[in-house]
Formats: structure tokens, sequence, C-alpha cells
């Protein structure tokens, strides 16, 4: 039987991780699809990253595949675009990528978590 710790080994290592101050540079090029994976209390209380797209957890397999018409969102219609994932802490962050790539996703990046991009000066909104 698989543990949560299991799931989350898997996941960073098949979702590479990206400094924040790298994925602050990324943002400020304009390059990436950026997205917050926590639910929306959460961004709510802490604000997110500026234009970032926010996408919970629990809805990206639904919201990525194109097959689920009333909810699929466009932002997932390349499959090779650049997608930068951020969420609290850094694992969400990598078990939606894990999930995206095991979707057909091949260019996707956990930039760990909103307090780090914050605390680095990244730029945020509400």
């Amino acid at each position: 039987m698989k543990t949560a710790k299991d799931y989350l080994e898997a996941a960073n290592a098949d979702v590479p991780k990206m400094s924040t101050e790298d994925a602050i540079a990324v943002q400020a090029k304009g390059e990436g699809v950026f997205v917050d994976v926590r639910d929306t209390a959460a961004i709510t209380a802490s604000g997110t990253i500026a234009g970032a797209q926010r996408v919970p957890r629990g809805m990206i397999e639904f919201r990525a595949d194109p097959a689920v018409e009333a909810l699929f969102d466009p932002i997932f219609a390349d499959k090779s675009a650049a997608f930068y994932l951020v969420c609290g802490a850094g694992g969400q962050a990598a078990l939606t990528g894990k999930t995206m790539k095991d979707m057909g996703f091949s260019n996707v990046t956990n930039i760990g978590g909103f307090p780090a991009w914050k605390d680095a000066g990244g730029p945020t909104e509400a």
C-alpha cells in the first residue's frame, strides 16, 4: 500500500523544481503559465502570484482534460506549454505536476510555496 510519502517522493522525482528567484525571473519575462493550485480560501488569505491562474489541485484532472467540456480550461490546451506550479509549501505543486505529466503535459515545473515567492519580493495580487 502506498503512503502520502510515497506519492510525494514519486512526484518530486518526476517533476523538476525551480528556485524562487529563477521563477521570479521567468515570470518577469512573461514566459509560461503560472498556476496556483491552492484552494480559494488559502489564496484569499494570502494572495497569489501576479497574473497566476487559479486551479485547485482537486480540479486539475477535470480542468486540464478537453474531454470534460463543461470544466475544461483553455489555459491547458497546449500540452507542450511551460507550466509553473505554486502552492503553500511545494507538496501540492509537485503532486499536481505529476498528475499533469501523467496526462501528457511535457513542461511542468514546481516552483514551491507562495510564502517563499512573497518573501523573495515576487509580484503578488489579492
